[in-house]
């Protein structure tokens, strides 16, 4: 016997308007979150005729990341901004030939081996931070301010070369102005009727902010052709990488597209992760003084951070993870079906029908999460976070559409809260109250602190050195005596290429003829003697590309 099919339950809705005028102004993802309470793991709601199923429960959304099922569509918010970034990766079609075309030229630059490449300009941004607090011991700052000028900074100097020098001056960038305008502007039309949406115009002053934008972006772009930078960063694989699928470059509209959405999407969204982690810290001082006693291990005194101390960094990468788990600074996954189907055994989704995950509720399912509003970054400690459901977790999205530049993300984070924590004693003079600023992205709004710099009294003095992340095997008094040793790769970003070589070269220093060399050219056949070792990976569940040549 076939289980009964059921309505998705929701709100009582009114005539014409649905759901639309019970949605608080600028408070939506706040709202999604309390009706997510008063329903299991699913709800419906009514935008003036256009009916969206909202998802809170983990068993739900294992069914949604199904890419053979479901696919990420882009509709409101996101198809909103397509007037602004158009088919930048973020708001491209996947069905459509741009997204792919990006999505392979721009994977390389976000590689482990890049971020390496990266952390000079990561660094000197976060020192230019420490530089501006320093200067205002004492004063307010704002903290999601501060942190935009920060990922602002980072990004463009890192991807780009382009300096914003947003600590120089007291007012925010132009830039982030429009910006900040474009989005608020985007997100109001959310709460209308969709007809109104369809026949009003855009007022002059959203156009001249986009143009604002594009003007700024086209300068970036110029600057780079004049001066070419060969750094091999994004903008260098913008302007001369090819497709390796197609063999071609992105056009020159395309180009300006993925530079808006880097410097939209990639900082607005870390800034976000930032201000909440540091208002987390200062509403749990046990917190705090764990990470305090973390950075003066890892950082003692005056160190100036390299790269190596990252990976020793774990309770901050908790701080983090736990940070993204209450407040995913992207708060939704939209997808459709690409056949109707029934989810949960009990609900009907039609053919292109929009779904929305709610992150902040998912993030916040009972089923999975004990204490779901607790702040606990023990959540995060490795065998407790080898047991969360794989589908409850989800602040850079799903699968082939996941965020590309997830590992900058963290990258970027990690180094600039740890500086803030090596340098900074931090206060709460005003007992701030979370008030969550919503555009595209969630940030608290007027969130103030005071900082001061930390005296040589106030640092931890570990009595033992800082245990490494591994501890590393005493290694084999093994020898080849001239054998046959082959690693073989698979490599999309590189890594995997990298390690081979690595281990093939250690093995010729012990004495094998070894070489490495990818796994495409074992295509007919493996060796027939010697010692194979395999290096590969997966980019979210699909197998490499070939390396390049």
């Amino acid at each position: 016997m076939k289980d009964e099919l059921y309505p998705i339950p929701g709100p009582a809705r009114r005539p014409f308007v649905g759901n639309l005028l019970q949605i608080p102004r600028g408070r939506m993802s706040a709202h999604m979150l309390a009706l997510s309470r008063q329903y299991d793991g699913i709800f419906e709601l009514d935008f003036g005729g256009i009916c969206v199923p909202f998802v809170s429960s983990a068993a739900l959304a294992e069914e949604l990341c199904d890419e053979a099922r479901f696919r990420k569509v882009i509709r409101p918010p996101l198809s909103l901004l397509r007037k602004v970034v158009g088919d930048g990766l973020f708001t491209a079609h996947s069905n459509q030939q741009p997204w792919g075309k990006a999505h392979r030229v721009l994977m390389p630059a976000f590689s482990q081996r890049a971020m390496k490449s990266y952390f000079g300009a990561m660094l000197e941004v976060a020192e230019q931070l420490s530089a501006s607090w320093d200067r205002r011991t004492g004063e307010d700052i704002l903290v999601a301010d501060d942190m935009t000028r920060l990922t602002l900074d980072t990004i463009s100097l890192a991807g780009f070369g382009y300096r914003f020098n947003s600590f120089d001056k007291a007012e925010l960038h132009p830039f982030l102005g429009a910006m900040v305008r474009v989005l608020s502007h985007t997100m109001s039309k959310l709460t209308r009727l969709p007809l109104l949406n369809r026949i009003s115009k855009d007022s002059p002053e959203f156009l001249g902010d986009i143009e604002q934008m594009n003007q700024l972006v086209d300068e970036v772009i110029r600057s780079r052709r004049e001066r070419p930078a060969g750094t091999g960063d994004l903008l260098d694989l913008m302007l001369h990488a090819e497709d390796p699928d197609t063999g071609e470059r992105l056009d020159d509209v395309n180009i300006r597209h993925q530079v808006l959405t880097f410097l939209v999407a990639g900082h607005e969204t870390t800034s976000g992760l930032l201000t909440f982690a540091i208002y987390l810290l200062l509403r749990h001082p046990h917190v705090l003084a764990q990470a305090y006693t973390e950075v003066d291990q890892v950082l003692p005194d005056e160190t100036v951070p390299e790269y190596r101390h990252l990976a020793q960094l774990n309770v901050i990468e908790r701080i983090l993870k736990e940070t993204l788990r209450l407040w995913p600074t992207a708060p939704a996954i939209t997808v459709a079906p690409y056949e109707d189907t029934v989810i949960g055994g009990r609900y009907r989704i039609r053919k292109d029908q929009t779904v929305n995950i709610q992150l902040p509720a998912l993030h916040r399912d009972p089923a999975v999460w004990q204490e779901p509003d607790s702040f606990d970054i023990d959540r995060f400690l490795p065998e407790r976070e080898a047991r969360i459901h794989p589908h409850a977790y989800k602040p850079f999205g799903n699968g082939e559409r996941a965020c590309i530049g997830r590992q900058f993300a963290l990258t970027e984070a990690k180094l600039a809260l740890a500086m803030v924590l090596q340098r900074f004693a931090l206060s709460d003079p005003y007992d701030y109250r979370l008030d969550i600023k919503e555009t595209l992205t969630l940030k608290p709004d007027n969130f103030r602190i005071h900082v001061k710099r930390r005296a040589p009294h106030e640092r931890m003095r570990p009595a033992t050195p800082p245990t490494p992340e591994h501890t590393p095997l005493a290694a084999a008094n093994v020898q080849g005596a001239g054998e046959e040793l082959v690693v073989a790769y698979g490599s999309t970003l590189g890594t995997a290429r990298e390690l081979a070589e690595q281990l093939a070269d250690q093995a010729r220093r012990r004495g094998f003829n070894a070489r490495s060399q990818a796994l495409d050219e074992f295509a007919d056949g493996w060796p027939t003697q010697g010692v194979l070792i395999a290096v590969t990976a997966t980019y979210n569940g699909r197998a490499p590309h070939p390396p390049p040549p």
